[in-house]
C-alpha cells in the first residue's frame, strides 16, 4: 500500500499532467493488468476525466507513472 506522502505525490503529479501526456502514459502504461482504451474513447474525455482514470489506475496499481523530462520541462516552461 501507498504511504499518504506517495498518494499525494501521485495526486500532484497527474494534476500536472495536460491531454498529450495522460494519453501517452495510457498508451505506455505497464501495469499488473492492459488497459485497453481507444484513441476515441480517450478523445471523448474531459482533461479531468482522463485524470481520473489514470490516478485510479496508478493508486490501483501502486505504481507512480514514469514522466519523460521532456514533458517536465515543457510543463515548467
Amino acid at each position: 500500500m501507498l504511504a499518504s506522502d506517495q498518494v499525494e505525490e501521485v495526486i500532484s503529479l497527474v494534476a500536472s499532467m495536460d491531454r498529450p501526456a495522460l494519453i501517452h502514459q495510457f498508451d505506455n502504461y505497464r501495469g499488473n493488468f492492459p488497459l485497453d482504451f481507444t484513441p476515441e474513447f480517450l478523445a471523448s474525455l474531459s482533461l479531468d476525466r482522463l485524470r481520473h482514470i489514470f490516478l485510479a489506475v496508478c493508486l490501483q496499481n501502486q505504481h507512480c507513472p514514469q514522466i519523460e523530462a521532456e514533458s517536465v520541462l515543457e510543463s515548467v516552461a
